[in-house]
């Protein structure tokens, strides 16, 4: 049994900021970029507790080819994801939002 993937609304634009950013860069890499972002919400329903906590309750799964992670929480029988975040920043942005 798969459990609904909810996204934060910060995660959300995250996730359309970088993918639109990497399709400037090159046509098709942003769609590339939404595709392992994606596979990667589908392995996470499936089963959520597949990636290590690093941080209290949140799981962090790290994105191929990107320098990226996907940080979540299963939350009330769903998984939210509370950030799709760049490696370089600064990890408190991400903090500040746990439930």
């Amino acid at each position: 049994m798969s459990l609904p993937i909810r996204l934060s609304t910060e995660a959300e634009e995250e996730l359309a900021g970088a993918a639109e950013w990497y399709e400037d860069c090159e046509d098709g890499l942003g769609d590339d970029f939404t595709d392992l972002v994606k596979a990667i919400f589908r392995r996470v329903a499936a089963n959520p507790r597949i990636h290590q906590k690093v941080y209290r309750d949140v799981r962090r799964a790290v994105v191929k080819r990107f320098p990226y992670v996907v940080l979540y929480q299963e939350v009330n029988s769903e998984v939210l994801v509370i950030s799709v975040f760049h490696t370089s920043r600064d990890p408190k942005e991400w903090q500040r939002r746990i439930v």
